[in-house]
């Protein structure tokens, strides 16, 4: 079982629903803590809803569990201490026992965790992952698209 993440930062609409197309996936769990921004562009929350259905036949699941703390966000722009925002970070989604919230058999179908990071490895998205294949599906492999 595979768990997929992406980012849609430095995508364009072409290259991100063609990736996750490919993915095969049938659920995108979207982890982000401000999706209604029009930052977003077009994976604003109601649109991408929207999109996913219509060109990828994918369902779109807000899952405001695994979004992080603001402060946490907040703190990491201001000093950069990646180290920090990921403890306090795993700290938070094992506190939430976030694993008791999400219905394992949706990976079945496969998942692609959302964030807007173009890159996972400074991306809570890559952290939550790691944090599902062990604690809910028993290490599933991880694909960043």
């Amino acid at each position: 079982m595979t768990i997929y993440t992406i980012g849609f930062t430095k995508k364009s609409a072409k290259e991100f629903f063609e990736a996750l197309r490919r993915s095969g996936a049938k659920h995108l769990f979207d982890i982000r803590l401000h999706n209604k921004s029009q930052l977003a562009g077009f994976t604003k929350r109601d649109d991408l809803r929207y999109f996913l259905r219509q060109i990828v036949n994918m369902e779109y699941h807000e899952v405001a569990i695994l979004a992080p703390e603001d402060s946490f966000l907040s703190e990491y722009r201001k000093t950069g201490d990646w180290a920090k925002f990921e403890q306090s970070y795993l700290e938070l989604i094992r506190q939430r026992q976030v694993e008791r919230h999400i219905d394992p058999g949706l990976f079945e179908d496969g998942v692609v965790l959302l964030c807007s990071e173009a890159q996972p490895d400074h991306c809570h998205r890559r952290l939550a992952a790691e944090y599902l294949a062990h604690s809910l599906l028993g290490n599933a492999s991880i694909e960043h698209l």
